[in-house]
């Protein structure tokens, strides 16, 4: 796991936009799923294959743990705070209702132990504890989320408390919820292994509450996160990610969003189903290698006279299945090319169609740079332009 969240950590959700596939008759057909709101994306190519109602305002519920874990990542790569150090357990943490830990007041608790109590156990206390710890206060703590939030362009999620219990004006989306999911494992793909383990259980805490709420980890050895959710206005939510491999294609990860199901065991076959669907309905296709030239345009008034343009991860896309042979490219950039422009620098857009339908629009950027060329270099490529 920890191999694909390096690679997608290179990935940026600016680089890549991503393109809902219209549900038409030329397209595959999700399944029916009994839930309020869900999509699947293949997180890989950057699309969204199947959705409904994903801009309509949902409580999160636990699911809401998430951006709590994103803040609280931020604060470990930042050493604010340190996975070895111990926090107290307050009076409001250990009176948390809902999902525990079951931490109380005469324990300090380490970091990582908070941490694997609010993702694999679920731990309102738990999340409590990292909230005051983090923040200072969890008032402090759900600034930070909300900040946070607008930052990653989540544009109508609002944060009331850091673990999810009802609260009016406590909403997210299914979009908001997958691109945080996205930029979570994008952003701290060392700290995604917390989101794969099976069971946990810390000294003092009963036993019983040491499994994982996610049962898709202990159902399809592909799964490797994320998160469930629950409370009696939310429904059953989770967010559920895979990670297969293809001949030719290497890993390719598929995440769903499943909002408002009626049980713990529809919300679990729900995603599974989109899991299924969105891997055998859809295959990845890989484009261009990481690194490699998709397009190599005249650059003017430079100290060379071709620029390199492509990125630095391989580019991929999701087709229908069986389809791939219809796949086309397009290259839209300005012309002319004028140096100097820098490495990295976005220069062109990549547009993958199939037919009439954009699958994909992918920022291309400089592999290389290219500097400016001397006084009468740049004198002749002036004359060369006008008279061109």
């Amino acid at each position: 796991m920890n191999r694909f969240f390096k690679t997608l950590a290179a990935l940026t959700l600016s680089a890549l936009t991503f393109v809902a596939a219209a549900q038409s008759s030329q397209l595959p057909q999700p399944p029916e799923v009994a839930a309020k709101s869900w999509l699947v994306m293949d997180v890989t190519a950057g699309q969204i294959l199947g959705s409904k109602d994903i801009d309509s305002p949902v409580e999160p519920a636990s699911l809401t743990k998430l951006m709590a874990a994103y803040v609280v990542f931020d604060a470990l790569r930042a050493k604010k705070i340190s996975l070895s150090q111990t926090m107290p357990v307050s009076q409001r943490a250990w009176k948390m209702p809902g999902s525990r830990m079951f931490i109380d007041p005469k324990m300090q608790v380490p970091v990582e132990d908070l941490i694997k109590g609010m993702i694999v156990q679920s731990g309102n206390d738990a999340t409590v504890a990292l909230a005051e710890g983090v923040g200072g206060s969890v008032e402090r703590f759900v600034q930070l989320m909300n900040d946070q939030a607008k930052a990653l362009g989540l544009k109508n999620t609002s944060y009331k408390n850091p673990e999810g219990l009802t609260e009016a004006g406590h909403t997210t989306t299914a979009r908001d919820l997958a691109t945080l999911s996205m930029r979570l494992l994008q952003d701290f793909p060392d700290d995604a292994r917390y989101y794969s383990i099976k069971k946990y259980h810390y000294a003092g805490t009963p036993v019983s509450n040491a499994t994982n709420r996610n049962p898709l980890l202990h159902r399809d050895p592909t799964v490797d996160g994320l998160k469930t959710g629950h409370t009696n206005a939310a429904g059953y939510c989770l967010v559920a990610t895979a990670n297969r491999d293809f001949p030719n294609m290497g890993s390719r990860r598929v995440l769903t969003v499943v909002l408002g199901a009626a049980s713990e065991s529809a919300r679990a076959s729900e995603s599974q189903k989109l899991l299924n669907w969105g891997y055998t309905a859809y295959e990845g296709i890989k484009l261009f290698d990481g690194g490699q030239a998709v397009v190599t345009p005249k650059i003017w008034k430079g100290k060379a006279s071709e620029l390199k343009l492509g990125r630095n991860e391989p580019i991929v896309v999701a087709v229908p299945a069986g389809t791939a042979s219809q796949v086309k490219t397009e290259i839209a950039r300005p012309e002319p090319l004028i140096a100097p422009i820098k490495q990295g620098q976005a220069v062109a857009t990549l547009k993958v169609k199939q037919g009439e339908q954009m699958l994909l629009e992918v920022p291309l950027v400089a592999l290389e740079g290219v500097e400016e060329a001397g006084f009468m270099g740049r004198a002749w490529d002036a004359v060369r332009l006008w008279i061109k």
